[in-house]
């Protein structure tokens, strides 16, 4: 092995905002980011620093990540150019603002380009919500490493880093659902000098310092959150060792625990109370090998699989999986490489989360909140939909293996203070355009995950849990609502504001813990209707998922129910359902239908499982395999719907009441023995009789085949009517 003189990773991070101002500073701050030399002359400049490249339209909003990003940069006295949607065929709209100093930022959007180009059933979509009148068309496919690229065939010795939720989902190598094949890494793809994963304040600000101060790239080796080839054998100097993964977690003989929720963990780890209907899921958890060699930690990096065996090997994909994600806690997380051929990709810890004080200076920069004049009058779906809306904390520790948010915002919660948001809605109230008193939001990745975490900061370090409610919530966690409670209340008091609605995803199973907040909630801050996500009704699945049981719905239903009639309000909840999800049967599904029935729902808009990179359930949906358990040649396969017709037959259960699926489910039904739930009864599921000019036979037979369900759109839950019987 080889070894260079460079620094080590390290946990001591400098403030975010501590930096002394580069010398640009003097130019002070711009109305927007420029995106034209013309732009730059009325700001004096000659040259950029640093030039963003989205694949985005540029809104000047914290909720659009190169706009918070750049302005995070302008504050540290930096240029900051952007390039929006470029002409990717050639280099030439990639030389519109000049040679930056210092480097190319690049980034996809706030969308993984794939996820917002095309369906889970892999067809175009028609409209981007991330473009000025949702025009279609305006970004390439794997946006990130054509872009990065272009950069580099436009201006050879620019530096060039690539960061967003893209990058970050495809720092190793992968699996790629739209071309069904395992992928490497995307840094030797876009040959890019760095890429930065996660939430990216704290590296790109301290690359911009290192960078503007002389450093070389190829030295920086030692900033969290970020990955970089080197060549093969690579370790930094000192005492440094490098472990096999599969002496972390050997993908052997599997070893079956009369109770698996009695498997060892590592000493201050979490544990959580499992009732015995949560016992009867079966799953055991993620943990690492009790016999794992001790090395100093912070020195410690782990050889995962190769590309090339990865790519061959569906166990050792699998097993890749499982060491990946057990190494996601900055608190103990260890540096990863992967080889590529003659090379590796070596992934430091994640980044250290920012404190408060470090996330309100994030959100106080001075954003204009509007797209950039360069749009006219043209609406950005996406800005209409977060215009009103306040971003309260980033992170997600319940651990959903179909989500990506653990894998690009982490699971520990990084709150806001309240007197930051606060500000920010008085900002609203006195500085957008259109606004007629009413929040449309106070959220993030979940509404109610607000000011908790571990109840102390030793114990959360050591942890090694994938999720803090999963298979039951941990009996170290902090659920106090109170902080959101009060935050509720003080908000909706501001002059001018006449009602704070909440429209993000809420966690149920948190939210039944204190009747308190679910009282607040509904009472004040339902606007008729509130989205929370089951995902399922059955054990199977809802295993697969590290999800709640529908008890949890149960419970919070009864509680909602209950405050809705005492406000005296008619209020209803919209839940949502992820049909083909790995570990699915057709009879879970049937069942699920079934329950929709007996509930009288009646979906307008579902979701079938799409498969994104380095999810858990990604991995088993390609491998066959669960990584939440220990991943051995001779363990039980997974359940998966791969064809098109049986993910048709899934998403068509979910809209058991759509004439077009009848016929569908009519042959579904009869072949599993199931012919007594077609009928005309309100016991049945579907009818016998086919209305004309409907069901999937008829359009098929007159060439106009039309897919089951209504159009899946990832970045909107889907709606729901309580239909008639």
């Amino acid at each position: 092995m080889t070894t260079v003189k460079t620094n080590l990773p390290t946990d001591v991070t400098q403030p975010l905002f501590s930096y002394r101002k580069y010398w640009a500073k003097r130019f002070g701050v711009a109305p927007f980011l420029p995106m034209s030399r013309a732009e730059m002359d009325v700001l004096g400049w000659d040259s950029c620093d640093i030039i963003l490249v989205s694949g985005d339209a540029y809104v000047d909003h914290p909720s659009f990540g190169v706009a918070l990003v750049g302005r995070l940069l302008e504050a540290q006295g930096f240029r900051v150019g952007i390039i929006c949607q470029p002409d990717w065929l050639s280099a030439k709209s990639f030389k519109t603002l000049g040679q930056p100093n210092l480097f190319f930022g690049v980034t996809a959007g706030n969308m993984d380009s794939m996820v917002n180009r095309y369906t889970s059933d892999r067809k175009i979509r028609s409209d981007d919500a991330y473009t000025p009148n949702a025009e279609a068309n305006k970004r390439p496919d794997r946006a990130v490493v054509v872009y990065a690229q272009r950069c580099r065939e436009a201006y050879p010795q620019t530096k060039v880093v690539i960061g967003s939720i893209e990058a970050s989902l495809r720092r190793i190598a992968h699996y790629d659902y739209w071309s069904d094949t395992v992928r490497r890494s995307v840094l030797p793809d876009s040959k890019a000098d760095l890429l930065i994963f996660g939430n990216a304040e704290r590296a790109i600000v301290a690359l911009a310092h290192r960078l503007a101060a002389g450093e070389a790239m190829s030295s920086i080796r030692d900033l969290r959150g970020t990955a970089f080839m080197v060549p093969r054998g690579w370790l930094p100097s000192g005492e440094w060792s490098e472990l096999d993964s599969t002496r972390v977690d050997t993908p052997g003989p599997l070893i079956r625990h009369a109770d698996p929720y009695a498997v060892a963990v590592e000493e201050g780890a979490c544990t959580a109370k499992s009732s015995a209907s949560e016992a009867s899921l079966k799953v055991i958890q993620l943990q690492s090998h009790t016999r794992m060699p001790r090395l100093d930690r912070s020195r410690t990096a782990i050889r995962l699989p190769s590309y090339e065996q990865v790519k061959e090997d569906p166990v050792l994909y699998a097993h890749t999986s499982r060491i990946f994600h057990l190494e996601s806690n900055p608190g103990n997380a260890r540096a990863l490489i992967q080889a590529h051929g003659e090379r590796d990709v070596w992934l430091n810890p994640p980044p250290i989360p920012l404190t408060t004080p470090e996330m309100d200076g994030v959100f106080a920069l001075p954003y204009q909140r509007q797209p950039h004049p360069s749009y006219g009058d043209a609406k950005i779906p996406a800005f209409e939909m977060i215009r009103f809306s306040i971003n309260i904390m980033r992170g997600c520790f319940g651990g959903c293996t179909f989500c990506s948010i653990t894998e690009h915002e982490g699971r520990l919660i990084q709150s806001r203070s309240e007197d930051s948001i606060l500000q920010e809605i008085e900002n609203i109230r006195d500085k957008t355009p259109g606004f007629t008193g009413t929040i449309s939001d106070l959220g993030g990745p979940t509404a109610n995950m607000y000011r908790l975490a571990c109840k102390a900061r030793k114990i959360e370090a050591a942890c090694r849990r994938l999720s803090c409610v999963f298979p039951g919530i941990c009996e170290n966690l902090n659920t106090d609502h109170a902080p959101l409670i009060q935050l509720y209340r003080k908000a909706r008091a501001i002059k001018g504001i006449k009602r704070v609605l909440i429209s993000s995803g809420l966690r149920y199973d948190l939210a039944v813990r204190s009747p308190e907040y679910v009282k607040e909630l509904v009472t004040h801050h339902v606007g008729g209707y509130l989205k929370i996500a089951p995902e399922h009704t059955e054990e199977r699945p809802l295993a697969h998922m590290m999800k709640p049981g529908i008890g949890s719905y149960d419970s919070f239903k009864a509680l909602f129910e209950k405050f809705s009639k005492e406000a005296g309000k008619e209020q209803y909840l919209i839940p949502y359902f992820i049909a083909a999800h790995p570990g699915t049967r057709d009879l879970d599904m049937l069942n699920l239908a079934l329950w929709l029935k007996a509930n009288n729902f009646r979906l307008d808009q579902v979701q079938t499982f799409l498969p994104t990179p380095m999810a858990i359930a990604t991995a088993m949906y390609h491998t066959q395999r669960n990584p939440l358990q220990k991943v051995s040649y001779q363990s039980a396969r997974v359940e998966i719907s791969r064809g098109g017709r049986q993910r048709k037959l899934h998403k068509a259960f979910l809209r058991y009441h759509d004439p077009e699926n009848w016929p569908l489910l009519r042959d579904a039904l009869k072949a599993m023995g199931r012919a007594d739930l077609i009928g005309n009864g309100k016991k049945h599921l579907i009818p016998s009789f086919q209305p004309a000019g409907t069901g999937l036979r008829h359009r098929e037979t007159h060439g106009v085949a039309k897919a089951s369900g209504a159009k899946m759109r990832t970045t909107q839950a889907p709606r729901t009517s309580r239909g008639a019987k």
